[in-house]
């Protein structure tokens, strides 16, 4: 799985995990459960992982909502 984006904004979470959904894209919100951990203050940043095979077709429906700011570089950028 590769990093799609790194937020501490739930609604932006809520809302790409919605636009994946909606695609079949399937993803995984990493650090959910750290709030316990840091007292729900969310200090911690939730990271949306998507599988490698779809990564491209991820970040072309991220950048298509206007959110290309919030991707994290991609493999090959970094």
């Amino acid at each position: 799985m590769e990093e799609l984006v790194r937020t501490n904004d739930p609604v932006l979470i809520s809302f790409l995990e919605s636009i994946l959904d909606e695609a079949g894209i399937k993803h995984f919100v990493a650090d959910g459960n750290m709030s316990i951990m840091e007292g729900s203050l969310a200090m911690i940043p939730r990271r949306i992982l998507v599988d490698s095979d779809q990564i491209h077709k991820a970040r072309g429906l991220v950048r298509d909502a206007g959110l290309e700011h919030e991707l994290r570089p991609a493999k090959d950028q970094i």
